[in-house]
C-alpha cells in the first residue's frame, strides 16, 4: 500500500482474484463467525458508553479540512453553541471538521464524543474527546448506526464521500421513518447548493423518485447561528430543552 492509502496494481489484483476464489463450507464458516463476533463486540462496546451520554448532535465533515479553513472555524463554533445550548457533540473523532466540533465542545466543558474509525491512511483521533467517550471502529456500518442512534439532531459540513454517505445515511433514516424526524442541517450554501438544485431537477422533476415534502426534511444555511437556531427551534415546538 502507497502512503497515499492506495494500494498498488499487484495487491488491488489480489484483493479482486480472492473476492472470486472458491471456498469449501468449513472455510467460509470459520471466517464469518470471527466477523460476526467482532461486530457483536463493536456494537457492545459502543452502547455501553454510549448509552447515558444524553441529548448529542452529530457534526459531519471532512477529515482533510485544515485549521486555517473557515469551515473549520464554523465547526468549532457551532459545536461550542450546541454545548452552551445544552448539547453534547459527536463526531467521527478524526482530524479536520470532527477535530473542530471535539474542540469546540471541549472549550465549553461540554460531552465530546469521537467514532474513530480504523483505517490504513489519513484517520487518526483527534485530543480534543473525552477519553472515557473515545470509540474506535474496524466496521463502517456498526459507527453509522452509532452517529444516527444517540443523536438527536445532524449538522453537515463540507466534506468527501464519507460525509455524503453520513448524510444520506441519515436522510434516507428519516424519509423511511425509521427514526423521528431529528433536525439535519447543512452548512455553506455554496457547497450544498449545486447538490440540492440537481436532487430538485433530477430525482423530483424528472424522474418523480422523491417527493417535494422530502426536500423539507434538510435545512441549509450559512452561518454557525442559523445552525444552531434550526435545531433549538425544532424542539421547542415540543417544549423540549436538553437536560444534562
Amino acid at each position: 500500500m502507497y502512503t497515499d492509502g492506495s494500494l498498488d496494481p499487484k495487491e488491488e489484483e489480489d484483493r479482486i482474484r480472492k473476492a472470486f476464489k472458491t471456498r469449501n463450507w468449513n472455510e467460509i464458516k470459520s471466517a464469518d463467525s470471527w466477523v460476526i463476533f467482532k461486530v457483536m463486540a463493536e456494537f457492545v462496546s459502543a452502547f455501553e458508553k454510549l448509552s447515558e451520554i444524553g441529548p448529542c448532535v452529530s457534526i459531519f465533515g471532512s477529515a482533510r479540512t485544515k485549521p486555517d479553513n473557515p469551515y473549520y472555524t464554523m465547526a468549532e463554533e457551532i459545536a461550542a453553541k450546541l454545548v452552551r445550548h445544552g448539547y453534547g457533540v459527536i463526531t467521527g473523532g478524526g482530524p479536520g471538521i470532527m477535530e473542530a466540533g471535539n474542540k469546540g465542545a471541549h472549550s465549553e466543558s461540554g460531552k465530546s464524543v469521537g467514532l474513530n474509525i480504523r483505517l490504513p491512511f489519513e484517520q487518526f483521533n483527534n485530543i480534543y474527546i473525552d477519553p472515557d467517550k473515545l470509540i474506535s471502529f474496524d466496521y463502517f456500518f456498526v459507527r453509522k448506526v452509532m452517529f444516527v442512534k444517540y443523536a438527536q439532531g445532524f449538522v453537515v459540513m463540507p466534506g468527501g464521500f464519507g460525509t455524503l454517505d453520513e448524510l444520506f445515511e441519515a436522510l434516507t433514516l428519516i424519509q423511511t421513518k425509521k427514526i423521528a424526524r431529528f433536525p439535519l442541517v447543512l452548512v455553506g450554501k455554496a457547497y450544498w447548493g449545486g447538490l440540492f438544485d440537481w436532487i430538485r431537477y433530477a430525482m423530483l422533476d424528472l424522474e418523480k423518485n422523491i417527493s417535494p415534502e422530502d426536500l423539507e426534511l434538510v435545512n441549509i444555511v450559512d452561518t454557525p447561528t442559523e445552525a444552531v437556531q434550526v435545531i433549538d427551534e425544532f424542539y421547542s415546538r415540543y417544549l423540549l430543552t436538553p437536560n444534562f
